[in-house]
């Protein structure tokens, strides 16, 4: 038998530092609404509702930030991830760095009760919209201000 230690078991929660342990639990809320909180000292500093753009790991040039249009995490940034199960079965994700900590959870679409859910089903009512073709000049066009296109030099 060798004596190299088996890898880390995590079963629904844990705490890990290993980085791609970290990118491969945060791999499932990559193109989702998730809630955040941010956290020093146990006092909430901010909180919102955003939708995650990027998780990296290896890229020393890319920050984490969370906005509610977008939010990046990189793995670099935190010491480790503290992960539980809820009893949902969804996950709340915690990120930390010293007393600093960001709480993460995913927002399930299918929650209509839920005022801080964003994401909507798309209703589409003909009555309130213009259709519109858009379409680019062809080299010997301009634009004459009334919606179409002009020969040059007429």
């Amino acid at each position: 038998m060798g004596s190299e230690s088996p890898a880390k078991f995590f079963v629904n929660s844990g705490l890990v530092s290993n980085r791609t342990d970290i990118y491969n639990i945060l791999r499932p809320i990559i193109k989702q609404t998730v809630h955040y909180r941010y956290l020093r000292s146990e006092a909430v500093i901010s909180h919102g509702t955003g939708w995650v753009e990027r998780i990296v790991i290896d890229s020393p040039d890319v920050s984490t930030f969370f906005t509610p249009l977008s939010i990046c995490v990189n793995v670099d940034s935190f010491e480790h991830l503290e992960f539980e199960t809820r009893p949902d079965q969804l996950l709340v994700y915690t990120l930390v760095q010293g007393d600093e900590r960001v709480v993460i959870e995913y927002v399930p679409a299918s929650d209509p009760g839920d005022p801080g859910a964003i994401q909507q089903a798309f209703k589409f009512e003909p009555t309130d919209y213009v259709q519109m073709e858009l379409g680019g000049f062809d080299p010997g066009e301009r634009s004459t201000g009334d919606g179409g296109g002009t020969p040059a030099g007429h």
